[in-house]
């Protein structure tokens, strides 16, 4: 008996899933077994996560510092671990998500990063894992980046940032970081963060001024590089990708104004306009402004 090839394929996919879930290394993902003392630090791809993993591990642990190689079992993401290894793990727990809104989750840290620079360090990303190849220009990516096309799951920036803000943009139990507001501010942006924590589920976290010095250099771009530099090959999220790409780039903020061609950045806007309004992005593309009066009633927070 012959099986065309695609029912074959789904066939051999679903019996490789059952065996993983008998075996008890189905990964987490969306089927994670969540606890109610659980922070999630949530994000878009590409908006500084691993960084503030980074910062918030730092801070936890004065003893052993955050690299590559440790970062899954201090704050790991949700994607490359199976439920049974994350159920191991201390509690309290700070997990890694990009997930849209999921009402399940207790305790949300959110990033936002201004989607003009997600575009260019997506694009970069996708080269790196071999998505997209190097003759591809950045003016044709960014129309698939605003549809949201290369990781659909987590829809597009819009999707995802509007999903978390307008259902709980207002909860004691959520916080909005921005990424560029921890880039000029880290002091005040850290302070926040951790007095978070401390309401949560951390009331023992370093918060004086040495801590945030120590877990600002531990967590600076150039000692990421130099980690990645030693650790890519074995670290699950680039262990796959082109060695020649870095995964930790420029880590800046304002970079679109140089790299991202007019229609680009008309072209974003066009799409997201309205939200990055709210949350303090300037337009300046004359056509994409919208009168803040006429985006109040969208559920943000003010």
């Amino acid at each position: 008996m012959s099986y065309p090839q695609n029912r074959w394929q789904r066939m051999v996919g679903a019996l490789a899933e059952a065996g993983r879930v008998l075996t008890g290394r189905q990964i987490a993902g969306r089927g994670l077994t969540i606890y109610p003392d659980d922070v999630f630090l949530v994000s878009y791809p590409r908006s500084g996560n691993t960084w503030t993993r980074f910062l918030i591990g730092n801070l936890i642990d004065q003893t052993q510092p955050v690299t590559f190689s440790n970062i899954e079992s201090r704050i790991p993401e949700i994607y490359f671990n199976p439920d049974r290894f994350m159920r191991k793990l201390l509690r309290p727990r700070i997990l890694k998500s990009h997930e849209c809104f999921q009402p399940h989750y207790p305790r949300v840290i959110y990033i936002v990063r201004d989607p003009r620079d997600v575009a260019i360090s997506f694009y970069h990303h996708h080269i790196k894992a071999g998505n997209i190849t190097d003759d591809c220009p950045l003016v044709k990516f960014v129309p698939r980046f605003i549809a949201g096309e290369f990781d659909p799951k987590f829809g597009s920036w819009r999707d995802n940032v509007l999903s978390w803000l307008a259902l709980r943009g207002n909860d004691q139990a959520f916080l909005l970081v921005r990424y560029e507001d921890l880039k000029r501010d880290l002091t005040h942006e850290l302070s926040k963060i951790v007095a978070f924590l401390q309401r949560c589920s951390f009331p023992n976290i370093e918060s004086t001024a040495e801590a945030f010095w120590r877990a600002s250099g531990l967590s600076s771009p150039e000692r990421m590089r130099a980690l990645e530099q030693k650790e890519a090959a074995s670290w699950v999220l680039t262990k796959r990708t082109r060695k020649d790409k870095p995964f930790v780039r420029s880590a800046t903020a304002g970079g679109w104004k140089s790299q991202l061609a007019p229609e680009s950045i008309a072209a974003i806007e066009a799409a997201f306009g309205d939200l990055m309004q709210r949350l303090g992005y300037e337009l300046v593309s004359e056509q994409s402004r919208v009168p803040l009066e006429a985006i109040s009633q969208t559920g943000l927070p003010s």
